[in-house]
């Protein structure tokens, strides 16, 4: 998938939506927030509230800055898609969400072949009013700074955030309910997610670090949290498992050097 550099100083043109535009939002808002208020964890629906978003209007960034920087300190950075690896992770370890704010049209409110704002503003923005999500959000940030010149370990990472942060569901005393702002912001797979058709597993860290995804299909696999607790805490098993697997890359290499 094609990523963009990052271009200092952009910003919002909020006076440039057209009435489309504005209607394109309340439409997918309406549908979505409708459905989810069944489906979605109750983090997330009140995380809509904290965040101030509406049918009415799109969402200005300079409002909702505000609002994420008094609640978690978190800050919203105008990007104009999809960034590379080293800028996205460390966005994320300084408390920074990457969003573009292009608008899909009318004729594309069920398919976009790249996220576009209503992904990232109405799936992702709304946790990011959550202390502990966004605590382990912060820490996958950290991780890939930390690792950014180990491909296999970035690999890794992205599975985390591809199975938790993308496409997350959790049990928590609440029944089965969304979390992954892939799901969130996509109305036929919200429903798909919690039916019978799909697999699903208890939320094991090492095991998604291990599992490989298709971005380009509806997932046939998702995995199950219990608190954003149970996330936070993963993190240490996380690092626990990129040691080791640090540890038997270099006994490898080190077999190959004496074998040669």
């Amino acid at each position: 998938m094609k990523t963009y550099e990052i271009i200092e100083g952009l910003e919002q043109q909020y006076d440039k939506y057209s009435t489309e535009d504005q209607k394109v939002w309340e439409i997918l808002f309406e549908r979505q927030f409708e459905q989810l208020q069944e489906l979605a964890d109750l983090s997330y629906l009140e995380g809509i509230k904290r965040v101030g978003f509406s049918k009415n209007k799109i969402p200005n960034f300079k409002e909702v800055n505000a609002r994420l920087r008094k609640q978690t300190g978190w800050n919203i950075h105008v990007v104009p898609g999809i960034i590379d690896q080293t800028n996205f992770f460390k966005m994320l370890s300084e408390k920074t969400f990457p969003s573009s704010t292009w608008l899909r049209k009318m004729d594309e409110l069920d398919y976009l072949s790249e996220p576009d704002m209503f992904h990232d503003a109405f799936g992702h923005m709304p946790l990011l009013t959550n202390s502990i999500f966004c605590n382990f959000f912060q820490k996958i940030g950290d991780l890939g700074v930390k690792y950014i010149d180990h491909p296999e370990i970035i690999e890794k990472l992205g599975r985390i955030y591809w199975f938790t942060v993308e496409f997350g569901l959790i049990e928590n005393g609440n029944g089965l309910k969304i979390y992954g702002a892939g799901i969130l912001s996509s109305f036929g797979e919200s429903k798909y997610s919690l039916s019978n058709e799909p697999e699903r597993k208890p939320f094991d860290i090492v095991e998604v670090m291990n599992t490989d995804f298709d971005n380009t299909v509806i997932q046939e696999l998702y995995f199950v949290i219990e608190s954003f607790e149970q996330l936070s805490h993963s993190i240490e098993e996380a690092e626990a498992e990129i040691s080791s697997f640090l540890v038997k890359q270099r006994m490898e290499c080190n077999v190959k050097n004496i074998t040669k």
